[in-house]
C-alpha cells in the first residue's frame, strides 16, 4: 500500500536572521559617503513585528530601504516579507515610512493557495491548518508539480515550503 506524502506551505520568518540583517544595514549606513552628516535611522521591533525607516528626505529614505532590501536577500529574506503599512512627515522636515513584517499566510491567501491547488486537477489534497496549507498526496512528483504552480502565484505572503515528507 502507498504511504501519503505531504508537505506544509507557510509565511515564516526567521527573526534572528531579519535582526541581523537590519545590523548589517546599520553599519552600512554608518560606512556610507551620502548619509555623513544625514540623520538616518532602522529601527526593528521584534515584539511588534514593525520596522521603521527615517532620514531627512524620501530620496534617502529610499536608499536606505534598497540597503535594507540587500541585506534581507542575502540572508534568504524575501522583500515581500515587509509590506509599507504608512508614510509619514516627522519633525524637522524628516520623512519616516512604517513596514509591518509579515510572517503569516492570511485567511485569503490561503485559499486562493487551495483554489489554485484544486484547479490544477491533480490526486493532491489541500487543507488550511491555522496559518498554514498542507497538501498531501500519493506522489512525490504531484508535490513538487504543486510546489512549482504554487510559486508562481502573486501573493504578499513570502513563501516557504517545509516538512516534506
Amino acid at each position: 500500500m502507498a504511504k501519503d506524502h505531504y508537505f506544509d506551505i507557510t509565511a515564516k520568518l526567521d527573526m534572528m536572521e531579519m535582526k541581523n540583517a537590519v545590523i548589517m544595514a546599520q553599519k552600512e549606513l554608518k560606512t556610507r559617503f551620502d548619509f555623513k552628516g544625514v540623520v538616518a535611522e532602522i529601527k526593528l521591533n521584534e515584539a511588534g513585528k514593525v520596522l521603521s525607516l527615517s532620514s531627512s528626505s524620501e530620496d534617502k529614505v529610499d536608499a536606505l530601504k534598497d540597503i535594507l532590501i540587500s541585506k534581507l536577500i542575502k540572508r534568504d529574506i524575501s522583500g515581500k516579507s515587509l509590506e509599507e503599512v504608512k508614510t509619514e512627515g516627522i519633525s524637522g522636515g524628516n520623512t519616516k515610512i512604517i513596514y509591518k513584517i509579515v510572517d503569516s499566510i492570511e485567511k485569503d491567501e490561503a485559499k486562493e493557495i487551495v483554489k489554485a491547488i484544486k484547479a490544477m486537477k491533480i490526486k493532491v489534497t489541500p487543507s488550511i491548518q491555522g496559518d498554514e496549507v498542507r497538501v498531501t498526496g500519493k506522489k512525490i512528483d504531484d508535490l513538487q508539480a504543486v510546489m512549482t504552480e504554487v510559486k508562481t502565484l502573486d501573493l504578499k505572503a513570502p513563501l516557504v515550503f517545509g516538512n516534506f515528507k
